[in-house]
Order: C-alpha cells, then sequence, then structure tokens
C-alpha cells in the first residue's frame, strides 16, 4: 500500500468538468485512502461556467493554480508529512498539456506527470493532435445543440460505452445545470492548437494512450515517449477518454508509478 500523503491533482479537457471524471475519482480514493484527491475546473467549464476561458495553455495554469491555493489550500495541508506542498497531476488530453505547463512555472509543487492521451505542437502536427477524419463532425458540433454535442462527444471519446443512456442522461443533466459558451470553446481550442512544450520533463512522467483513440492520434503519445524517453502503455481498446473507459487501468498502472517514484 502506498501510504504517502502527496495530494493528487486531476485535470480534465476541453470542455470537460470534474464530474466528467465519473467513478474514476472514487477508484483513487480507495487505492490511496492516505492521498486527497482533487479535480479542478478550468474558468469556463463545471462550475466556473460564467467565467472566460484563458487563452492561452499557460494563463490556463495560473488560473488553475489560484484555484487550488485558494479554494483548497486548507485540505491540502498536512502538517509534519514529507512532501506536504508537492503534488502528483494527473491529467487527459489539453490537461496534459496544462500539467506540463505547472510542471515548467512551478517545479517546485510538481512530483510527478501521469499525462493521458495528450500531445504537443512541437512533436506532432495538429492533424495527429486532433485528428482530421473528425474535422468535419467538430466543426457540426460548434452550432449544434447541447443534446446533439454531448452524444456525439460521447460517440467520439468512448469506445466501450459510446451509446449507453445512463453516461448521456448524466452528461445532459451537467450541461444543463452549467451550459458552455461557445466562445470558451473556441479559446480552449485556440489554446491547445497553439501549445508548444520547448523542454524535456525534468519531472518523472508516465504517459498513458489509446490504441483506438479517434481524437488524438496514438502517435502524439509515441513521439512524446520517444523524446522524452518515458514509459508509455498502451490500452488495445479504449477510447480517448480512459478513465471512463477502464478506470481500473488507469488506476494500477499510475500506482505502479507511484510506488516506483516514491
Amino acid at each position: 500500500m502506498n501510504q504517502s500523503h502527496r495530494p493528487i491533482i486531476l485535470l480534465r479537457g476541453l470542455l470537460r468538468e470534474q464530474r466528467h471524471w465519473g467513478d474514476f475519482v472514487r477508484q483513487l480514493k480507495l487505492k490511496f485512502p492516505f492521498r486527497t484527491v482533487i479535480a479542478l475546473d478550468l474558468a469556463g467549464n463545471g462550475q466556473r461556467f460564467l467565467e472566460t476561458s484563458p487563452a492561452t495553455v499557460s494563463t490556463m495554469v495560473d488560473d488553475l493554480h489560484q484555484q487550488l491555493h485558494f479554494l483548497h489550500a486548507r485540505q491540502l495541508e498536512i502538517p509534519g508529512a514529507p512532501d506536504a506542498g508537492t503534488y502528483d497531476l494527473l491529467a487527459i488530453s489539453m490537461g496534459g498539456m496544462i500539467a506540463l505547463e505547472w510542471a515548467r512555472l512551478y517545479p517546485e509543487e510538481v512530483k510527478s506527470l501521469v499525462l493521458l492521451n495528450t500531445s504537443d505542437g512541437k512533436q506532432s502536427p495538429f492533424f495527429k493532435r486532433l485528428r482530421w477524419q473528425q474535422y468535419p463532425k467538430i466543426l457540426r458540433l460548434i452550432f449544434s445543440q447541447p443534446g446533439v454535442q454531448e452524444a456525439e462527444i460521447l460517440k467520439m471519446t468512448s469506445n466501450m460505452f459510446p451509446d449507453d443512456p445512463d453516461i448521456l442522461r448524466s452528461w445532459l443533466k451537467w450541461r444543463k445545470e452549467y451550459p458552455t459558451d461557445r466562445k470558451n470553446l473556441l479559446r480552449q481550442l485556440n489554446a491547445a492548437a497553439t501549445f508548444r512544450y520547448k523542454d524535456v520533463p525534468d519531472k518523472p512522467v508516465l504517459l498513458l494512450a489509446s490504441q483506438h483513440d479517434e481524437l488524438v492520434d496514438i502517435s502524439c503519445s509515441q513521439l512524446l515517449a520517444e523524446h522524452w524517453r518515458c514509459p508509455l502503455h498502451v490500452h488495445p481498446s479504449a477510447g480517448h477518454d480512459l478513465p471512463l473507459d477502464d478506470p481500473d487501468w488507469v488506476c494500477r498502472l499510475a500506482m505502479n508509478f507511484w510506488q516506483d517514484i516514491n
């Protein structure tokens, strides 16, 4: 059992909020009972839907960093813990870009990075980072009604539950509670599209990717693993949303990784 008290920070991608982690959060907490698990919402998403999304990944980091320290500082303080003040970041898609930039801007705070189906504009072209086969569908989605959008997003991101009525019902409920502004979608898309990570991470990195990801080509993760010389594990059947399609697989690999670096 890994008894580190280091908090785990979860970062989501485009237009997704903390509730989209689903059962993954519960599984993480079961496997790490001594650690705080915190999912953050980017400005423009979830409970913060009325706010304007930052225009760059760097300003997204500053936004989330401020949210973490002002809203969660007290519950993260564990007096006497040897690893107090540092975090493990687990992030998916655009959240992975945010995690990388967080580690670059605030290196003293980050112990490690677990990055799921993410990409970088320096290593991969845009048509791989957002697969060109999806462009017509994504353009239609921008101008579609919320119900159509959420149904198509589920089909694009999940290979295990592409038509699951319970998941779709929950997603639609959340969307009605916290509606997404089209301007925020475009700002987030632009931030992700223009992200360039110029360094090699100086923190331990674990890459997880889906062989049959319909949104991000697996070559993006493969190139990062080659360039950074870090481990990459590939899921043979899951879609882009790995925590939805196989949360146990993600938890197990993250647990092994964190045990190795402690």
